[in-house]
């Protein structure tokens, strides 16, 4: 199993909220899951597993626990498939104000 050392960039978990507290006005489908949150940061313990309860700190300075669900956590996330009206609008625009 990986390990991480104190001062290794990791992320956490931690339940907010409970299935059974979820607001009475959530979807039927949404209020079967707890409401999670996952923080970024610093690792405060000398080492810990994945699975285990950890201190981190954060890039604001906050410190927080939860359990260990990363290490070396990276940004996977994207704008979506270009769309192509606004591209065409782009181009549009810039022949019309004299660009290239």
């Amino acid at each position: 199993m990986k390990k991480a050392i104190k001062g290794s960039w990791v992320e956490i978990e931690n339940v907010v909220l409970p299935a059974d507290s979820r607001a009475p006005q959530v979807p039927k489908d949404t209020k079967k899951t707890p409401l999670k949150m996952w923080t970024r940061g610093v690792l405060i313990n000398d080492e810990a597993e994945i699975g285990e309860t950890v201190r981190v700190n954060t890039l604001s300075g906050r410190i927080a626990e939860g359990k260990l669900v990363d290490i070396k956590p990276r940004y996977a996330h994207d704008f979506g498939y270009p769309v192509i009206e606004l591209i065409e609008t782009g181009l549009a625009l810039k022949e019309d104000i004299g660009g290239k």
